[in-house]
């Protein structure tokens, strides 16, 4: 679909009617600018605007997607070649339209991400909450974005997308807990027993020393599901060693 040419033959319309482009803008509902540019070839009129266009302008929908005037005899010749050139265009607007959201849910799932692990305290539970709403539309949009790759090309790279972004996830979580002793967000159990607090994830255990207490510390240890009895004696026997 010859943009350019369809706003000049608009513009050549408009000019033989004596319509400004504000007059013509108000008989629509749209705004002047809108029209310049259409006549300028930047944007086509919206589906919704092309009777109403075509009634003011006097021409068929047929000649103003073909921006010229048509014969009778070449009418059914360009009526077909327009058909074809509209679906051709509708759906590279579609396509630029999911592109626009695929991007969107991209940047709008890292936002919620990394606000989750900046502004909510890793003691609580929002935090992970948000974290894994983050990832789960971010994986939306790589999904949307990469839809028009073959199957076998895009679910690997989906799968590696999203394998490397829990990875990074779960490990600055694991360093956070390490150096800035701080509880993990994917913890999958909590258990509190007198002064200790035990915090179970997927990959290793961290214990809380002497909670709420000067001497309070951090242990890191492989997970071994620990029983109430070596709860309650673990800090005391890491002190002891």
């Amino acid at each position: 679909m010859d943009q350019e040419k369809i706003g000049k033959f608009l513009a050549s319309l408009r000019k033989e009617k004596k319509l400004t482009q504000q007059e013509l803008a108000e008989k629509l509902g749209v705004s002047d600018r809108t029209i310049g540019n259409w006549e300028n070839g930047r944007n086509m009129p919206d589906l919704s605007l092309f009777k109403p266009l075509c009634q003011e302008l006097d021409i068929t929908i047929n000649e103003l997607l073909s921006g010229e005037r048509i014969t009778k005899e070449k009418y059914q010749e360009k009526f077909e070649e327009n058909i074809v050139k509209t679906i051709d265009y509708s759906t590279k607007k579609l396509n630029e339209y999911r592109g626009i959201i695929s991007l969107i849910l991209i940047i709008l799932g890292l936002f919620i991400l990394i606000s989750a692990i900046m502004i909510f305290p890793s003691e609580s539970s929002w935090s992970s909450i948000y974290s894994i709403l983050g990832v789960i539309i971010f994986m939306i949009g790589i999904t949307k974005i990469t839809k028009k790759l073959k199957w076998f090309y895009r679910l690997p790279l989906i799968i590696l997308i999203f394998v490397t972004t829990m990875t990074i996830l779960l490990f600055t979580d694991y360093l956070n807990v390490k150096n800035n002793h701080q509880v993990p967000m994917f913890r999958l159990k909590t258990t509190f027993i007198g002064n200790v607090i035990y915090y179970d994830t997927l990959f290793y255990d961290v214990y809380r020393c002497n909670f709420g207490e000067d001497n309070e510390y951090f242990v890191i240890e492989k997970n071994n599901n620990p029983t109430t009895n070596e709860l309650i004696n673990y800090c005391q026997d890491k002190k002891t060693k």
